[in-house]
């Protein structure tokens, strides 16, 4: 399994392709925003000779569905979130009005993620797992053969998700990461929503947020 990443829009959003050998891939969390950055995620999966199966939110802020209706309708692909992320998801327009950007409503969801589910493309697969406190209904995917976890805004390098928009919870939050996250063994990798990647191990030792 591969995990590419493009960086876009106002907020530094990462959006990320996974794919493995098959050349399937699942699109999480497209921020492109203006057509330069749309182009750049297409370009991206042309050179690689990808065929995009699943869009997929992680949860629902602004910065990570910006690209949502671009992609669905690109590569005819149907949404797919947590049911708890709707409101995030319908307020994404009204939002965006004040950061003074103008945002294409993103598509209703055709598939709604529950924890435990089982996310397939190619010969691969993630589970999703439950981490809200970002927002109110976040989920996260991890390999355990790869050790690779799609982490959204939950844990971040040397840092965690902010708590102060709607819907989010500090204590929710801290409760996901040591429960959900840090169990699944220092050596996973972590690809969060903003900055670089991190591991488990490294987050456990030194993340100021956990101590």
């Amino acid at each position: 399994m591969r995990v590419a990443s493009l960086t876009f829009n106002p907020f530094q959003e990462n959006t990320y392709i996974v794919f493995d050998e098959t050349k399937e891939c699942i699109i999480f969390d497209p921020g492109c925003y203006d057509e330069t950055e749309k182009m750049r995620l297409v370009n991206f999966i042309e050179q690689e000779g990808l065929k995009p199966i699943r869009l997929i939110n992680t949860h629902c802020h602004i910065d990570h569905v910006l690209g949502n209706r671009f992609v669905a309708e690109k590569y005819n692909l149907g949404l797919e979130i947590h049911r708890g992320e709707l409101p995030v998801l319908e307020s994404t327009v009204s939002y965006g009005a004040f950061f003074g950007l103008t945002v294409e409503p993103s598509p209703e969801p055709s598939l709604f993620l529950e924890e435990g589910d089982m996310v397939t493309f190619g010969n691969s697969e993630l589970e999703v797992l439950f981490t809200p406190g970002h927002s109110p209904a976040s989920i996260s995917f991890f390999s355990k053969k790869d050790n690779i976890l799609i982490a959204g805004d939950v844990l971040f390098y040397l840092s965690i998700g902010r708590t102060d928009l709607p819907g989010g919870n500090h204590a929710m939050l801290i409760k996901s990461i040591r429960e959900k996250i840090l169990p699944l063994g220092d050596e996973v990798i972590v690809y969060s929503g903003h900055g670089p990647k991190t591991n488990i191990g490294f987050e456990r030792m030194n993340n100021p947020f956990l101590k």
